[in-house]
């Protein structure tokens, strides 16, 4: 394979390569972003498929967050080893081979292993896309290049549900881990033409396997203990043993960082306090963000009876909106101070969920649209800023590095924080239900009340007169059922909303670091 940089590329296509390889990137980039969404309306499905529970299929979501999480870390190096050519190649290749695994499973593990294939190489495309982006753009431009590169990255999983809706509509799930096979294809046959390329170097550059071994440990324990410790219990042997593994996992892993040879992640950007509160910024905004994209499908399936194809639909004029707003914010930031595009965007996000926290079961159609609206304008004004921010305190030789850290922070964020979001919902909805039972007592009048009205109910329809009392008391247990799991959801975007509001934080210390400047190089 024939070395070809960026400068010889640009000689050959002329000015126009620089949207030729932005397109190659947003097509890569956005192939993985549509699979990380496309499940998340089949999660009914699948949980009927393979008798999974909610907190068992949520880890098809934080799996590939988690496992994309882990493909950022070999992005780097790839990409050291071959040029970003052949890490495209490699990456796609293993997207393909996670997809056809994923929707020929018959078992639930065989499954989650297609998704940790698919999230892997999709954590090496992302990083490798944005900082090759944001390299061909020219000193008062790179604004607008986070703000398109986000336009993809944030379009792909909002119109994911919908498509995936699609699929299970007019075929089954297994169709939704098809959907981002075109793009695949797509996006290989432009890598191999627009992308840069390299000689293979004389010595392999070092890759740190021990370290990569020790995140494994921490993500695998983490997300292991949080999904099964409110079926185990949280002080179970199996549920302590894993978080055990896990912090002490993550800590050798920090430690290895700080003092290692080579690290996986440059923890030594983080003395840099203006990339720090960037990272801290993205860590909390993902965190909600991805909860958010597990959640609104559920509620509107499970709570509002929608079916898979509704609910996917509810998400496109969001999806939509994203085609105007990010190229807008990029451009706004090479202009505005980052700080009010920043704080623009976390007020946004934290009005969206405080919203979402009054939904219920009669909640309108297009009262949802609006909400999901609220929150990609609160995606649209801090992604791109963000991104731009980060990268723009670090010297030019340490963007790549920048790229895969605050990526990686992104992620981290989204996996676990989507994770611990999803376990809450499930402590709240039964200590909700409990709740709600323990008042239906002989002295409740109004229950006294609905349980006559439906045994009457009940004996006009014809029903035996031995299983009306019996009819009676399950009809009540389907609306405790039904009451707590609306309170359930609505107590997780209240927590989403606070999230939201945390990151008004480190957004104030970025505020002060820069003062007036424009989020540019």
């Amino acid at each position: 394979m024939a070395s070809e940089s960026i400068d010889d590329l640009f000689a050959r296509y002329g000015p126009v390569y620089r949207w030729l390889v932005t397109g190659t990137c947003i097509t890569g980039a956005m192939t993985g972003g549509l699979a990380s969404t496309t499940v998340n309306v089949a999660f009914p499905d699948i949980m009927g498929t393979f008798g999974l529970g909610r907190d068992q299929a949520q880890l098809l979501s934080t799996g590939y967050f988690a496992s994309q999480t882990l493909g950022m870390l070999l992005s780097a190096w790839l990409i050291k080893a071959g040029g970003e050519r052949l890490c495209s190649n490699i990456a796609l290749s293993i997207f393909l081979i996670g997809c056809a695994i994923s929707g020929l499973a018959q078992d639930a593990a065989t499954l989650m292993m297609g998704r940790v294939l698919q999230g892997m190489a999709s954590g090496v495309l992302q990083p490798m896309a944005m900082a090759l982006v944001f390299s061909v753009f020219p000193v008062g431009r790179k604004g607008l290049s986070m703000g398109i590169f986000s336009m993809g990255m944030v379009l792909a999983p909002t119109l994911g549900p919908a498509m995936g809706g699609l699929a299970i509509e007019f075929f089954n799930w297994r169709y939704v881990f098809l959907l981002a096979l075109p793009t695949a294809f797509i996006a290989l046959v432009l890598g191999n033409i627009f992308m840069p390329s390299r000689d293979f170097p004389k010595t392999w550059p070092r890759f740190d396997f021990v370290s990569f071994g020790l995140l494994c440990v921490c993500l695998i324990g983490l997300l292991l203990g949080f999904s099964y410790g409110q079926r185990l219990g949280w002080v179970s042997d199996e549920i302590v043993l894993l978080f055990l593994f896990g912090i002490l996992g993550g800590g050798a892993f920090i430690f290895r960082q700080l003092y290692g040879r080579d690290p996986l992640v440059n923890l030594r950007l983080f003395r840099n306090l203006q990339f720090t509160s960037a990272a801290l910024i993205a860590f909390f905004t993902e965190c909600a963000f991805l909860a958010s994209t597990v959640m609104l499908p559920l509620f509107v399936q499970q709570i509002q009876q929608y079916t898979p194809l509704a609910a996917g639909l509810m998400l496109i004029p969001a999806g939509l909106s994203m085609l105007i707003l990010f190229p807008i914010s990029g451009r706004l930031a090479d202009i505005l101070p980052a700080q009010v595009l920043v704080f623009s965007g976390l007020l946004f996000y934290a009005v969206s969920f405080a919203l979402m926290a009054s939904m219920d079961v009669n909640t309108p159609f297009w009262t949802l649209v609006m909400f999901t609206l609220v929150m990609r304008f609160g995606s649209a004004f801090t992604r791109p800023v963000t991104n731009a921010t980060a990268l723009s305190s670090l010297p030019s030789a340490e963007v790549h590095q920048g790229s895969s850290t605050i990526n990686f922070t992104r992620k981290l964020g989204g996996a676990l924080g989507a994770n611990a979001v999803m376990v809450f919902l499930e402590m709240r909805i039964p200590f909700h239900g409990d709740a709600f039972a323990a008042a239906q007592t002989s002295g409740n009048q109004t229950a006294r009340e609905l349980q006559k009205t439906v045994v009457r109910v009940l004996g006009e329809a014809g029903v035996p007169k031995m299983a009306q009392e019996p009819g009676a008391v399950l009809y009540f247990s389907e609306i405790i059922l039904a009451q707590a799991s609306t309170r359930g959801f609505q107590d997780g975007f209240t927590i989403l909303a606070v999230i939201a509001f945390t990151a008004i934080i480190p957004a104030f210390i970025m505020g002060r670091l820069m003062g007036s400047k424009p989020a540019t190089l």
